[in-house]
């Protein structure tokens, strides 16, 4: 691009741009970076108001080229009822962390939810027992399609089950994801025998009360609580991750804000009871799993890494086919 241009991507782009198998090895390479202390601690600044918030998340990542990004996420639940829109939305702004020229403008949340499911995905590789088959889907919104998609990269299932407080819902989840995924995927009703039966268990919720208890989960099951963004939603009982590995993406985060912080609250573990952040176990600073009985969780928040990670690897993919409108902001 000229010295001066600005690549603008909208989420139709960015759709063809980026595919789950690009971003899972994008996002790997991004905790790896971190978990190395190649990469700069990401920072957050969360606002509420009366009927959603705003997270801005940002990073720096240095690959053939240091890359700085900055993400704005407005999250209001009540969107697609009240207004039609989409739950969260949001842009990225990315940088030259070199010069601090800015690079592009991208729509963020294709970017957020890939780049949230390519985490689990990362986390499933290393906390997961690799002969993992069967497991369960908790919240089947947008986020649930793609975190079942990612995982599927990794895991050869066989048994899936969709569960969600709406049982439409759960059924159009279910119909849709054994036509994309050619598996049957069987909503159910009842969340704790699903979850007696699998090997993986995803909560992607905004729940704000937890949804499984330590008597609710077999030995040897992963579990990726990922809906836990903020410090009013939980997921998981304090019991339940007392009893558990708990590997965090980012531990000052999750300590504040996931589902970590309702069991840091309730006194039940301490901070040095977790085991590692993601980064230190895909480094192989940590061990992942070490048994075929432990429990395994990822309390995943989502790092500002991630998403510094995708929108450089979106970048340098338009910057080769053209894609994208290019702007003058020094015009």
């Amino acid at each position: 691009m000229k010295s001066g241009e600005i690549l603008l991507l909208t989420s139709r782009e960015i759709q063809t741009l980026l595919t789950l198998d690009e971003c899972i090895g994008a996002v790997e390479h991004a905790f790896r970076e971190y978990g190395e202390g190649r990469a700069v601690p990401p920072a957050v600044l969360s606002m509420h108001t009366r009927d959603g918030g705003f997270h801005l998340k940002a990073g720096l990542l240095k690959l053939d080229r240091s890359y700085f990004a900055a993400k704005v996420n407005g999250n209001f639940p009540e969107n697609s009822s009240r207004f039609g829109l989409p739950t969260i939305q949001g842009v990225i702004v990315l940088c030259d962390a070199g010069d601090g020229t800015p690079l592009a403008v991208m729509d963020s949340r294709d970017i957020t939810s890939l780049r949230t499911a390519a985490a689990t995905a990362v986390a499933a590789k290393f906390l997961a027992r690799a002969d993992s088959r069967a497991i369960t889907i908790c919240g089947c919104g947008n986020q649930g399609h793609i975190q079942l998609k990612a995982l599927s990269r990794v895991f050869r299932f066989e048994t899936v089950f969709a569960h969600d407080t709406n049982d439409e819902q759960a059924s159009r989840f279910s119909q849709d994801l054994t036509s994309d995924l050619r598996i049957s995927v069987a909503p159910v009703s009842d969340l704790t025998a699903a979850v007696r039966q699998s090997d993986i268990c995803v909560t992607c919720t905004t729940s704000r009360h937890p949804l499984l208890g330590a008597d609710d989960v077999s030995p040897g099951t992963f579990i990726a609580a990922v809906g836990a963004d903020n410090p009013q939603k939980q997921e998981l009982h304090p019991g339940l991750m007392a009893q558990s590995k708990i590997v965090c993406d980012m531990l000052e985060q999750c300590a504040v804000m996931g589902d970590l912080h309702h069991a840091l609250e309730a006194g039940v573990v301490t901070r040095e009871y977790v085991h590692a952040e993601l980064g230190e176990v895909v480094a192989d600073k940590k061990p992942g799993r070490e048994s075929q009985e432990e429990i395994t969780i990822f309390d995943s928040t989502g790092m500002a890494l991630q998403d510094v990670a995708a929108a450089a690897f979106l970048y340098e993919k338009a910057q080769r086919d053209g894609s994208g409108v290019r702007l003058d902001f020094a015009a």
